[in-house]
């Protein structure tokens, strides 16, 4: 299975990040910000914006907003489901972030027009229940890993 080219891709910043053993416990800033960057060639490519959901320390590090073709979102609070909570927020309001951010003014982006449902990456099984409840579709960090190391 590979990332849908449609729909907005919501990803669980750390549940992606965790799901690989590679040290990203010791720079957690370090390893969102790496994982921004393998972001961007898919974002660029996509009918639908990619948009990351951030919590806890790292909020203070990346700030909201564009980086480039990726949207940083931090969750809305702190402590425990925190991302998720702000995760389904998103899957309930698809007109948030929905903006193109451009210069092309307040259009929707094409995907959000079209009605392509929102793809969640995480392996979360209650954030899964959550959203899927909502019409959303699920992709493990493994099938996004896998497009972004070109694995596909």
């Amino acid at each position: 299975m590979t990332v849908p080219p449609e729909g907005r891709l919501l990803v669980d910043a750390a549940n992606v990040i965790g799901s690989r053993p590679d040290g990203w416990w010791r720079d957690r800033t370090g390893a969102v910000q790496r994982l921004l960057a393998a972001l961007q060639p898919l974002a660029a490519h996509r009918r639908g914006p990619v948009v990351v959901v951030v919590e806890g320390r790292v909020t203070e590090a990346v700030s909201a907003g564009r980086h480039s073709d990726v949207e940083v979102v931090h969750a809305t609070r702190r402590g425990r489901d925190a991302a998720d909570d702000r995760i389904v927020a998103l899957v309930g309001d698809p007109a948030a972030p929905a903006r193109r951010g451009d210069g092309e003014g307040d259009d929707l982006w094409p995907a959000q027009r079209g009605g392509a449902p929102d793809i969640v990456v995480t392996a979360d099984r209650e954030l899964i229940d959550r959203v899927t409840e909502l019409g959303a579709m699920v992709l493990g960090p493994r099938t996004l890993l896998r497009t972004l190391d070109g694995d596909t």
